[in-house]
């Protein structure tokens, strides 16, 4: 069987002006995941990642790294698909529904590095009145039209592929967790419980043969673990 390794990026910068930029310990994580690839042994055949700067630069840290360890990296192919969904979009179209209950949710959501409970906890309400369908409008990209374009992405990709074959997927954590709601057969809001557990560059494994894809693993971090530095289990 095939196999597909979905890496989620490395840390972004939350809380500044351009969240789609590595921090420093993103640009670490990912070097230490090419670098866990490659002590493996691991050859990839293809390696895709969405268009975003962070999964970008995730991808090409992780390669530099695994060629550093005397293994071939295959160019780096963008598949838009496997861009993550646009949250400031759904946050804008669904927080003026939820000001009446909530009438700090502005600010809270502004400043999120200064109040990243706050932020976590308004954040997942809004995603759960998303994913739900009850609340879709004209404006706003829904829960399954963005779950059935990464269904095309993954399509795309098993169409050109060997039943032996590597393949790195750098990409998002909604992206994962759409992949995981179509592969498992899991309800939406279930899956979004798993997506706030995926660490930055953690490793979930995909096995096909053909067209037929099953989950072998999920959310494996053993690589930034062995560094002892805690720092590097991060969630955005």
């Amino acid at each position: 069987m095939g196999k597909i390794y979905l890496i989620r990026h490395g840390q972004a910068s939350f809380g500044t002006d351009d969240y789609d930029v590595l921090s420093p310990i993103g640009i670490r994580q990912a070097e230490i995941v090419g670098a866990h690839l490659g002590a493996q042994g691991i050859e990839l055949d293809r390696c895709f990642s969405g268009s975003l700067r962070r999964q970008r630069h995730t991808a090409t840290s992780a390669m530099e790294a695994l060629s550093k360890c005397g293994l071939a990296a295959p160019p780096l192919q963008i598949e838009p698909a496997f861009n993550e969904f646009d949250a400031e979009a759904v946050i804008r179209a669904l927080v003026p529904d939820i000001l009446s209950e909530e009438p700090a949710a502005l600010d809270i959501l502004r400043n999120g590095k200064l109040q990243r409970n706050e932020f976590q906890r308004l954040f997942a309400l809004l995603m759960g009145r998303w994913i739900s369908g009850e609340h879709d409008r004209p404006e706003l990209q829904s829960w399954l039209s963005f779950v059935g374009l990464v269904e095309q992405g993954l399509n795309r990709v098993l169409e050109n592929a060997h039943n032996k074959e590597n393949i790195a997927v750098f990409t998002s954590g909604g992206t994962i967790t759409a992949l995981l709601q179509l592969i498992t057969g899991i309800r939406p809001d279930k899956a979004f419980e798993l997506n706030w557990q995926i660490v930055n560059t953690s490793l979930s494994c995909l096995k096909f043969r053909g067209k037929q894809v099953s989950l072998a693993s999920f959310n494996s971090n053993v690589h930034l673990t062995l560094e002892k530095a805690p720092e590097l289990i991060t969630y955005r």
